[in-house]
């Protein structure tokens, strides 16, 4: 795992991944709707985007492909479902139930620590490597 990555190529690959998915979505579902105030249907689809494209595509997300970064499990089997779901959802509740409080602990543990694991990496045994697949 000493080929974690920390906080600032994580940070612009999530900002990678809102330019040129999740703001993109939220965009054309406004546009074909017409309502600009309700993100359901868009969020929702972020949501998948961020749960089942790692699984498919090696650990990776647009964003991390193009930071040259990808999620792996610390021992060493293929992400599933399972793993994405801790990651993404209970780690998300988390967050909420901390009012935001455990995604800026996070922040500073990627930023510390030296694995660069976050909470929601100890949730779901994942860890944010440049190693390839």
């Amino acid at each position: 795992m000493n080929d974690s990555v920390g906080f600032w190529k994580r940070f612009f690959a999530g900002f990678l991944d809102v330019l040129i998915i999740s703001l993109p979505l939220s965009l054309i579902f406004s546009w074909i709707t017409g309502d600009w105030e309700n993100e359901d249907f868009s969020t929702i689809l972020n949501l998948l985007y961020m749960l089942i494209v790692p699984i498919v595509w090696y650990g990776y997300t647009v964003g991390k492909r193009i930071m040259g970064i990808r999620i792996v499990r610390v021992d060493g089997r293929k992400l599933g479902i399972g793993t994405m779901l801790l990651r993404t959802f209970v780690a998300g509740i988390v967050y909420v139930l901390t009012l935001g409080i455990g995604y800026i602990v996070s922040a500073f543990m990627v930023g510390m620590r030296k694995d660069h694991r976050s909470i929601h990496d100890f949730i779901a045994g994942t860890y944010v490597t440049s190693e390839k697949p």
